[in-house]
């Protein structure tokens, strides 16, 4: 098989450019393509995101990896446009993944139209991943890692707070940056609940989904996998649970996990299921 090569491309997005790397071993003609989705304060190029796309094209995949316009990072991967971040919520980043899997279907990232589609998605972006699939049937496979089942991420009190100052202070944990994220993320969740049910969603996939999470999960406990599986009800619908595993499954950024790490195992898992459902 030859050897992936990377490309990169920007496309219009809800909030500004959606950056796109597209990893492929070949280009002209169809093949099955994966879009992984990045999660809250993540981007394409943070710790197991390229290794992960390296892995799916060496498989044989188109690996479509992109930073949601509302994701706050540029194509180098620096946090350079706080006031888009500020911004975002899950219906731009809905809009985003749906310009990107139009893009896709349509040959304008650089390769042929797929012969299939599955979707990635790390914790947020798996919640969005699993709301696009519940509507999208070019969807044939779906792998969430670490996903929320509700889009109601903060309590009362805080919301509570949020309203009072206009701003909800975000800490990047990996810069320093202190950005104020406005109540657009909160109008929409308390005006649009409805569509935006992850639950509900879940419910509605027909596709093969695996649900991967960490038993160990310090930012989206391992309830939220079993209410997805419950939610699923169908047999097409398989939970690996980590035993120790944290929302990063032992990778970090940059990318150095050691040899043990379980994102290994779940990188192996994930392009298995894929090859299964989607090729």
């Amino acid at each position: 098989m030859a050897t992936p090569t990377r490309s990169t491309q920007a496309l219009a997005g809800a909030l500004g450019e959606i950056f796109v790397d597209v990893r492929a071993a070949g280009r002209s003609s169809p093949r099955p393509a994966v879009v992984i989705v990045h999660g809250f304060k993540g981007f394409k190029d943070w710790g197991f995101f390229p290794p992960l796309a390296e892995r799916l094209a060496r498989a044989g995949f188109t690996a479509v990896s992109f930073n949601l316009s509302g994701s706050g990072v540029d194509a180098a991967g620096e946090a350079t446009l706080p006031e888009r971040f500020a911004k975002n919520t899950y219906g731009a980043e809905l809009a985003d993944l749906a310009t990107v899997l139009d893009a896709l279907e349509q040959g304008r990232l650089g390769t042929a139209p797929p012969g299939g589609v599955g979707l990635v998605g790390h914790s947020r972006g798996g919640g969005i991943a699993i709301l696009q699939t519940a509507r999208d049937r070019r969807i044939r496979g779906l792998v969430t890692w670490a996903a929320i089942a509700d889009i109601t991420r903060w309590d009362e009190p805080t919301r509570a707070a949020w309203r009072r100052r206009g701003h909800l202070d975000v800490v990047n944990t990996r810069t320093g940056q202190v950005i104020p994220l406005s109540t657009a993320v909160l109008d929409e969740i308390e005006a649009h609940p409805a569509s935006l049910d992850i639950l509900k969603a879940a419910a509605a996939i027909e596709a093969p989904w695996l649900i991967v999470h960490g038993t160990a999960d310090e930012s989206v406990a391992v309830d939220d996998a079993l209410a997805l599986k419950q939610a699923s009800g169908r047999a097409s619908t398989h939970l690996l649970t980590i035993p120790g595993g944290n929302h990063g499954f032992g990778a970090g950024h940059p990318w150095q996990p050691p040899d043990d790490a379980p994102i290994h195992r779940v990188v192996e898992a994930t392009v298995q299921w894929l090859a299964t459902s989607v090729m």
